[in-house]
């Protein structure tokens, strides 16, 4: 008994020895975690995260992608003196030199087809595309239309994403839209507006216009890039911008969607644009030109001048009709005129209402084609 008791002593004195070197030189060996009262919460989303009120993420996310970058490149001529050996004595030989252009474009067809503008594209002897997700390649180019400013390219790549075309003619002014190009060559850029004004014409951009305008800020590079409302849907392509310095002052233009799609139709099932002609020089009517040719009406637009033999003059136009309606459609100023003849079939016979001596006539008429024009200069 009195062996156990000392075996039992002795255990004590060592495990208090241990306890004291322990509390001594490790104490935090001994603390207990404590024991939070506030209850621990965990988030249930597992998702991404949704985005925010007003946010345009799934708008920038939908279309980025089928939003590219053009590059091209124009070998300029050789110098003419360039062979001349005393040329070379003084000046040396001159280095070869590319001019380098930059825009945007928009794939719009998983075939390939990019849709750009003209004056991105125009005379340049290489194009290469670069695609968001790093991918490059060279362009081919399946037709033109300078006469709207837009162009088709053609790529060949897998896996493309592909824009979707929204309803252009349902946009209302006030709408919340997104410029989506590469400004100043510094990379994909997202801007973001409303849409200014609706149907601007007699800009001298182009022959034929329709411009969305938009204050989403669009910058030299942006030109050929995406105009997209808040789902991300194609609304235009951007094309112009208005400017004292170079920049963007909040004034920008697009072209609708609605013409874009029937040019790139044309394009690439005839591989150019057919657009009707009657031969006419058409003014918007007013007071002063009312009043020379002894018109009344207030409204339409007035025929200065008819071309002999034309397609008008066959259909019996004169100078002084005003055009009111074509293939029944009213006219009211010369853009909408020349939009309406553009859409009317060569050969095939339309009707145009022209008041003349206070008398509405019903003239048929057999468009021609409509001649190619020289690009309008840009501004």
């Amino acid at each position: 008994m009195k062996r156990l008791w000392l075996v039992f002593t002795q255990t004590v004195t060592v495990a208090l020895a241990v306890y004291f070197v322990v509390l001594t030189l490790k104490p935090q060996w001994l603390k207990q975690p404590a024991v939070s009262m506030v209850p621990v919460i965990e988030s249930a989303h597992t998702g991404p995260r949704e985005p925010a009120p007003g946010s345009f993420s799934l708008a920038a996310k939908t279309a980025s992608p089928a939003v590219v970058s053009i590059n091209t490149s124009k070998r300029q001529s050789d110098n003419p003196h360039g062979n001349d050996p005393w040329f070379r004595f003084f000046f040396g030989q001159q280095p070869d030199q590319n001019q380098a252009g930059l825009g945007s474009g928009v794939i719009v067809s998983a075939a390939g087809y990019v849709l750009t503008n003209n004056h991105v594209i125009e005379e340049a002897d290489a194009i290469e595309v670069a695609l968001n997700d790093g991918r490059r390649t060279q362009a081919q180019v399946v037709g033109t239309d300078p006469e709207t400013d837009l162009a088709i390219l053609k790529i060949t790549l897998d896996r493309l994403p592909v824009i979707t075309l929204g309803d252009s003619d349902a946009l209302q002014i006030g709408d919340q839209v997104l410029a989506i190009g590469n400004p100043f060559g510094v990379g994909q850029t997202v801007t973001s507006g409303i849409v200014s004004a609706l149907g601007r014409t007699q800009l001298g951009i182009n022959t034929f216009e329709n411009f969305i305008q938009t204050d989403a800020a669009i910058n030299p590079g942006n030109s050929g890039g995406a105009l997209v409302d808040i789902r991300g849907e194609l609304m235009g392509i951007n094309t112009a911008i208005y400017s004292r310095s170079g920049g963007s002052m909040g004034i920008g233009f697009a072209i609708p969607t609605s013409t874009a799609r029937s040019v790139m139709e044309a394009i690439v099932q005839d591989g150019q644009v057919t657009r009707g002609w009657i031969g006419v020089e058409p003014q918007d009517l007013n007071p002063e030109l009312a009043q020379t040719f002894g018109v009344s009406r207030q409204e339409g637009v007035i025929v200065t001048g008819v071309l002999q033999n034309g397609p008008a003059a066959q259909a019996g136009l004169q100078p002084g009709d005003v055009i009111v309606a074509v293939a029944g459609s009213a006219v009211r100023n010369v853009p909408e005129l020349l939009s309406k003849v553009a859409m009317l079939k060569p050969g095939e016979k339309a009707t145009i209402t022209a008041a003349r001596s206070d008398k509405e006539l019903e003239l048929t008429v057999v468009p021609g084609k409509r001649p190619p024009a020289r690009t309008p200069s840009r501004r």
